[in-house]
């Protein structure tokens, strides 16, 4: 699985590796390469076809070619844009199938084919957004990697290179470097490429102080910038003109409720019937397609049906957080309602400040994140200055600087009890979009203090830093949790950072689900920089130690230390996790499963295969007060005998040894092998 956020390049690395292959550059032991996209797939969610059939569909050639199995072939099936996944994907309830001959819905391949039941030998990738990452099982995904996007040379680098004006490219690269939100956006290339875009085109034609810094005025210029192409192109107007005209306007309120309903149902390909809908006839869509070539397009080749899209899901995002902004200043209760609930009536006490925390509470109950930009642009269009580049295309607002500082105020004590730690980054960025740096100023002090633990931290102070320290380019030496001053939500929202640390200490930090999560997306990583883990008194729920296993189990795991002291593991979290470490030994050294983590005889039974590899080089265990019964002990020491020349330090206290398993302990010191530095059996 690859992750990275929109607009990050996910899409062209498949590209350029498919591309590679084709050329014969890299993977040469790869017979075929079939790159889907879920977007494709969703089109055919109500057909029923095999394994053999989708390809067909999809890649002619193998048909025409008389190919009906590929058991005895090195194949490779590329899936891009979980994240646009509009299949139920229903791991739990969903049919084995193994015939990839035999018809079914597309739902049921891929979750038969991302088990590994149908076509095992078949070798799968997979990009998503972040948000959208757990629709996967974790013991599904071998292997994560994230793409980060541009370093710094390269932000500079991509400018240079694409334009021909070296004092220009030098223009642009100073302004990026001054505005930190704008130099933070352009590690990804998609908003490298809208800001060549529009700044090229600013350069030329107005002040320097007038060029934009957010994410959002970079969007609207980039709107306008098309908008004028057209008039100045199609209508005979000229470049000067200030004011949309009426054609213009009615497309784009067109297409920003084309992209706004879409965007609710999950859709990112668009039929006739949707754009019918939306008040767009077939000849003004090919009209749109032909003149907005940088915002809307048609698509032809592998469907039977004209289709089309926005060329980035980060347009529609956009244009939809224009249409529902219009739609809040001209008061559209039906479309208000639908968004917001029932329970929303507009009326004049329903101020700017309740409608956006409103809507920012939506989005953060959302599953898969895909509501996260088209909230960021939502508080950038607050501002009444991006209002008036969009000249009156908003409808009239009466937005004020007291209103304003009530946004940005509840985004500031926006709660987290019941948010994924990954997700209230977005409030962070939402401030940026309000051109509120205080945050970000804050947390800069923070980090050049010498008296760091002293300084409290707001929740939103936490998910700040967790960004920062998550996109620094120097890995962390630690992160501990229990050194910052904040609320448990707050540092709760500090754990994304841990999948740039070599330590983490997350003590006692009432760890969920969600969290164990990230967590084990950082054991997964490529590369991982993880090797020493403390998560001694949490209260682990089943649910959250399989995905700390499946990070365990994972090749890229380099982890050296895990603590798990008072995490009262059940008996099914024991053994998933035991059986993890045996299938991946070969880098702990320290183990410490202490205190409330009730080992039954099953769960040694494990652990004893884990000691017995020859791949475990465990130094240090502690298996303190774990109620190991007698059959337990005898397993357990047995096992270290047989491979007993690593263990330095072991630990079996207040397990109530009997006579036999300490005569096996005692033979165990005895052994020439044995390595033992420190042994302790009974109470002190």
């Amino acid at each position: 699985m690859t992750k990275g956020v929109a607009g990050i390049g996910k899409t062209v690395l498949t590209q350029k590796l498919t591309l590679d292959w084709a050329e014969d550059k890299t993977n040469q032991d790869i017979q075929f390469m079939f790159p889907f996209t879920f977007r494709e797939l969703n089109v055919l969610k109500e057909r029923k076809m095999s394994l053999m059939e989708l390809v067909h569909h999809f890649f002619s050639e193998t048909k025409a070619a008389g190919i009906c199995r590929f058991e005895d072939f090195q194949v490779v099936l590329i899936f891009d844009g979980l994240d646009e996944c509009r299949l139920p994907l229903d791991f739990h309830n969903n049919e084995v199938l193994t015939d990839v001959t035999e018809s079914t819905s597309v739902d049921v391949l891929l979750t038969n084919l991302i088990r590994g039941k149908l076509l095992p030998s078949a070798r799968l990738w997979i990009t998503t957004r972040p948000a959208a990452a757990n629709q996967i099982p974790p013991d599904c995904v071998d292997m994560v990697t994230e793409v980060r996007g541009f370093t710094d040379p390269q932000k500079e680098e991509y400018f240079r290179k694409r334009s021909r004006d070296e004092e220009q490219a030098s223009s642009i690269i100073s302004h990026m470097k001054k505005s930190r939100s704008l130099h933070i956006m352009c590690h990804i290339p998609v908003f490298c490429w809208i800001t060549a875009t529009v700044l090229e085109k600013l350069l030329r034609t107005r002040e320097r102080g007038d060029l934009p810094r957010t994410l959002t005025e970079m969007y609207i210029h980039h709107l306008v910038v098309q908008v004028k192409v057209k008039k100045v192109k199609y209508d005979g107007g000229a470049e000067t003109d200030k004011h949309w005209s009426a054609d213009s306007r009615r497309m784009i309120e067109s297409l920003g409720k084309l992209a706004f309903e879409q965007l609710q149902k999950g859709n990112l390909i668009f039929y006739e019937s949707d754009l019918t809908e939306c008040g767009i006839d077939m000849e003004a869509a090919s009209k749109y397609s032909g003149v907005f070539t940088q915002i809307f397009r048609e698509e032809r080749g592998l469907y039977q049906d004209k289709v089309f899209c926005f060329v980035h899901l980060s347009v529609q995002e956009f244009l939809a957080a224009v249409y529902m902004f219009h739609c809040y200043t001209n008061r559209n209760q039906t479309v208000l309602e639908d968004f917001l609930g029932k329970d929303w009536k507009v009326k004049k006490r329903d101020t700017l400040n309740v409608f956006m925390f409103r809507v920012m509470e939506k989005s953060l109950r959302s599953e898969n994140g895909h509501l996260d930009l088209f909230v960021r642009f939502l508080h950038g269009l607050c501002l009444e200055s991006n209002q008036r580049l969009l000249r009156g295309l908003l409808g009239r607002t009466e937005i004020h600087p007291k209103m304003i500082q009530r946004v940005i105020n509840n985004l500031k004590e926006m709660r987290s009890d019941e948010m994924s730690s990954d997700r209230s980054i977005n409030i962070f960025h939402c401030l940026m979009e309000m051109k509120d740096l205080s945050v970000h100023q804050e947390i800069q002090e923070f980090l050049q203090s010498e008296n760091r633990s002293k300084k409290e931290l707001s929740e939103i102070h936490c998910s700040a830093l967790a960004y920062m320290l998550q996109m620094s380019e120097e890995v962390l030496d630690e992160l501990d949790l229990n050194k910052y001053t904040a609320s448990w939500e707050g540092k709760q929202r500090l754990i994304p950072a841990v999948r740039n640390c070599r330590k983490a200490r997350l003590t006692n930090c009432n760890l969920s689900e969600s969290h164990c999560e990230v967590v084990a997306s950082a054991l997964k990583s490529n590369p991982s920089h993880l090797t020493d883990l403390d998560l001694n008194w949490n209260i682990l729920q089943d649910s959250g130690v399989k995905h700390l296993s499946a990070g365990l189990q994972s090749p890229n795991c380099k982890l050296e230390t895990l603590r798990l002291e008072w995490c009262r593991l059940s008996e099914i979290s024991c053994e998933s996790l035991v059986s993890a470490l045996k299938s991946n030994p070969s880098h702990l050294e320290h183990l410490d499963l202490s205190s409330n983590n009730n080992l039954k005889d099953s769960s040694v039974k494990h652990l004893s295969g884990f000691l017995e590899s020859p791949d475990c080089i465990l130094k240090t265990l502690r298996l303190e007060e774990c109620g190991m019964s007698e059959i337990s002990c005898d397993s357990l020491v047995s096992a270290l005998k047989s491979n007993p020349s690593h263990l330095e330090h072991l630990d079996l206290r207040w397990n109530n040894l009997q006579d036999s398993s300490v005569k096996h302990l005692l033979d165990l010191v005895e052994s020439p092998d044995c390595s033992l530095k420190t042994l302790r059996w009974e109470s002190d």
